[in-house]
């Protein structure tokens, strides 16, 4: 089994491939956006989907279940007032309202311990439906 990253309060475990992901697409760009998804047989928290740097935020927010939770993690390119070119990271927690109570017990307990793991996060978002996360929303917050 691939090595992964247990985490204390849910015992939840993170699987390498969350991490390996995050850090290609924080040091190498190869990733816009990523996906992360319980499996709550397994216990384990994996990779649901990645998008290319050619990608951009209207497919990560397409790519959200309307009736479940995900994590997602999106690295914003933007240009400064001083024209500066920036990138932040941004974490999703997206808890739809039509998902199972159960799941977004699970989502919301699970949070911290995926993000500890996940080093290098500029900002969080709660969200329950896609304008609570729209880029307009994205753009405010990333100064």
């Amino acid at each position: 089994m691939a090595m992964a990253f247990k985490m204390a309060t849910t015992g939840m475990w993170v699987t390498d491939e969350c991490k390996n992901s995050f850090m290609e697409m924080k040091w190498k760009k190869v990733h816009r956006y990523i996906v992360f998804k319980i499996d709550e047989g397994s216990k384990l928290v994996t990779v649901d989907k990645v998008g290319g740097p050619g990608e951009g935020y209207d497919e990560l927010a397409a790519s959200l279940p309307t009736d479940d939770c995900r994590y997602a993690v999106f690295d914003f390119d933007f240009v400064t007032n001083d024209n500066c070119r920036k990138s932040k990271i941004f974490f999703i927690a997206w808890s739809p309202t039509a998902s199972r109570i159960r799941a977004k017990m699970l989502y919301a307990t699970s949070k911290e311990g995926l993000r500890r793991v996940l080093d290098g996060i500029h900002y969080d978002m709660q969200a329950t439906d896609p304008t609570e996360m729209g880029m307009d929303v994205i753009k405010d917050r990333a100064k």
